[in-house]
């Protein structure tokens, strides 16, 4: 199987809400519906422009497999308004999805390492994410297992999120 990564753009919405959608009915399916939700993103307009607002904050990135859109990645210079800010630049994993259909092929890793790659060449020594705390920390360890370092959290409207952040080396 090849992997390949292209830059994305607005175009790419539907591939972006598709794999929220899946998302969500893989997470309602295993009883995990507290991250987001029940229903798809695609049905929801006000999910659909926060979709359409991610695409514009950064470098939006699709992996493929196969010819077959696969997980995105959004870099930006920022965090969202919820999460601490820092002292230095930064660069930051806005958005990490990946299909649940090709999971297991290592996609949010690779996008990952595009994310490293992003900001060592911007020669940008910090690298941040965050994601949702619930479900027992399997997210939060994801990331982990990814190099990641646990370094804040918090709450928006009852969602426990975790900040976490990586050194790159530029």
């Amino acid at each position: 199987m090849s992997t390949t990564l292209r830059r994305g753009d607005e175009q790419d919405l539907g591939t972006l809400l598709a794999f929220f959608d899946e998302a969500v009915a893989w997470m309602v399916a295993r009883g995990q519906p507290d991250q987001w939700g029940t229903e798809p993103w695609s049905a929801n307009p006000k999910r659909v422009e926060r979709v359409r607002a991610l695409i514009g904050s950064g470098e939006l990135w699709i992996a493929e497999l196969d010819g077959v859109a696969a997980g995105a990645l959004i870099v930006s210079d920022h965090a969202d308004e919820h999460v601490p800010t820092v002292d230095e630049p930064e660069r930051y994993v806005r958005l990490l999805i990946t299909s649940r259909a090709l999971a297991g092929n290592g996609i949010g890793s690779l996008l990952l390492d595009k994310a490293k790659d992003i900001a060592r060449a911007d020669g940008i020594e910090l690298l941040r994410v965050d994601c949702w705390a619930g479900g027992g920390g399997k997210l939060v360890a994801y990331y982990e297992r990814n190099g990641f370092a646990k370094s804040g959290t918090f709450t928006v409207k009852g969602w426990p999120g975790q900040v976490l952040t990586q050194r790159v080396t530029v």
